[in-house]
């Protein structure tokens, strides 16, 4: 971090103090020396531990170990010591012992429990208030360096690139790498650039987009690859609008009241954006509706001056649900887009949906955006912007007939034929058919057959006849009866039409 330097309460700084005259006779294991010593305690009892706790510097004059000399009681003690997290233990010497007992520096290099010699001259409690000073010193330097940096925090966020200077402040401060996802967990900014080995960043952007989907306000901490990170998301909970990501996960009280203020000072930057993405997305709206019905001069115009233009022709049209228009993270991803393809993307509210337009040479964007964001979009074969309404007619025959995802209006349309196998189809001829079915079980004619055959057979009765088994004239009474059950006139065009259709529905 970029407070000044200022010492820390370790054993290797109560050792520095030339004043206490400590002599150290074993540093320990695992970094004992600069291990922070939280407060010095002093005991003489055979077991202190139920008096301490983790973090501690115990001292003791070794009244305890007048009358012991079987070394495993040593043992046991310091054992007692390491297990209950004492960093370190100091021996003051000359009270009743001359030196520090040779088992119980032993036992201490054995357990890896840091030894030090206090002197008769050095009385206890100066070790213990040495310590204290340190410690003040050091909460006040953490104290100073935290209103500096609020007051540079604050100058960078009157900047006119307030958001960003403010991210880069942060990151100077905390002197680790920050970053500023969006509402899509697409890394937005980011302090240093090109911070973060490439393989951590691709695990870092999906672990932000998982607490993202879910939705959440959240404060978690995460490490890939060796690298802790702090993740805090911004903005109300169903309405989040990205997350702060920092390459640091031990940070004191101090940087996290810090972070904690940039972390405010972003949401509210961007609610205040909310303002302008709403006033966007009714301009939007607006001119996806003339556009939807063939009026793009207004619109081309508009979004020239505004978004940098409207997809060159020839146009794919997608339209997906009234469902994406509440998804915010759906349209933030379309905001990136549409500001990356420099106008090769439009989108808004239109035709029941959400109205989109792309290049056919960015149709791949339909698909990304569908698979994104699990929903179905249907898109038309390559049109222009002043027949965007048969484009739109054509992407939702693809939608309503394609599956989840993105639906071509070339792959579904198939033949004009092809829509009587739709329920709804079957369900209406069953209805058209009803009656003749009916007479045939109860009266045990075969109207139905013989009004397939004829039908099948272009209407002639001789073939009919043939297919059937039957003499002609058999055939054509049948088939006044089908008219007289139906009340259909079978010498229309579109009576037959529509039988043929109903016929072919069932099967």
């Amino acid at each position: 971090m970029t407070a000044p330097p200022v010492e820390k309460p370790t054993l290797d700084t109560l050792l520095a103090r030339t004043d206490l005259h400590l002599r150290l006779e074993y540093e320990g294991a695992d970094g004992s020396l600069e291990r922070r010593i939280r407060g010095v305690h002093s005991s003489d009892l055979p077991d202190p531990t139920p008096f301490l706790s983790q973090d501690l510097a115990l001292l003791t004059t070794g009244t305890q170990f007048v009358t012991v000399d079987d070394p495993g009681l040593y043992d046991e003690y310091v054992q007692r010591l390491r297990t209950r997290g004492v960093a370190a233990l100091g021996f003051g010497t000359e009270v009743v012992r001359d030196g520090i007992p040779a088992p119980l520096a032993d036992a201490c290099r054995a357990h890896g429990l840091a030894l030090f010699e206090v002197p008769y001259r050095t009385p206890f409690i100066a070790v213990a208030r040495a310590n204290s000073e340190t410690i003040a010193a050091e909460q006040y330097a953490r104290r100073s360096w935290a209103l500096a940096a609020g007051r540079a925090l604050s100058l960078a966020a009157l900047r006119a690139d307030g958001l960003s200077a403010t991210l880069d402040e942060l990151s100077r401060q905390l002197d680790c790498w920050v970053g500023l996802f969006n509402a899509t967990g697409t890394l937005a900014h980011e302090r240093p650039e090109g911070g973060l080995a490439a393989s951590v960043a691709a695990q870092l952007r999906t672990e932000v987009g998982t607490v993202l989907r879910r939705g959440a306000r959240a404060g978690s901490a995460l490490r890939i690859d060796d690298v802790p990170f702090t993740l805090q998301t911004l903005g109300r909970g169903g309405h989040l609008r990205g997350a702060i990501a920092i390459a640091s996960g031990d940070l004191d009280q101090e940087a996290r009241g810090v972070v904690t203020t940039v972390v405010a000072m972003a949401g509210l930057a961007l609610e205040q954006q909310r303002s302008l993405v709403d006033a966007h997305t009714a301009l939007r709206a607006g001119l996806a509706a003339s556009v939807a019905v063939d009026e793009s001069t207004l619109p081309r115009r508009v979004a020239r001056a505004v978004w940098g233009g409207f997809p060159a022709a020839p146009v794919v049209v997608g339209l997906a649900g009234p469902e994406v228009l509440r998804r915010d993270d759906a349209l933030a991803w379309l905001e990136t887009m549409a500001a990356e393809t420099g106008g090769g993307l439009f989108f808004g509210g239109a035709a029941g949906g959400m109205l989109l337009l792309v290049g056919a040479d960015r149709h791949h964007l339909l698909g990304e955006f569908a698979e994104r964001f699990e929903i179905s979009v249907g898109a038309s074969e390559p049109t222009t912007l002043d027949a965007v309404s048969a484009g739109i007619a054509q992407a939702r025959v693809a939608r309503e007939r394609g599956g989840s995802g993105l639906s071509d209006f070339a792959a579904v349309r198939g033949s004009i034929l092809s829509v009587i196998a739709e329920e709804r189809t079957r369900v209406l001829a069953a209805a058209e058919l009803a009656p003749l079915v009916a007479h045939d079980d109860a009266e045990g004619t075969r109207l139905v057959a013989t009004l397939r055959a004829w039908l099948d057979n272009d209407a002639s009765h001789e073939s009919a006849a043939r297919a059937l088994g039957v003499h002609r004239h058999t055939v054509r009474a049948r088939l006044t009866l089908v008219e007289q059950v139906l009340g259909r006139d079978l010498a229309s065009f579109a009576a037959r039409a529509e039988l043929w259709l109903a016929l072919q529905s069932l099967g």
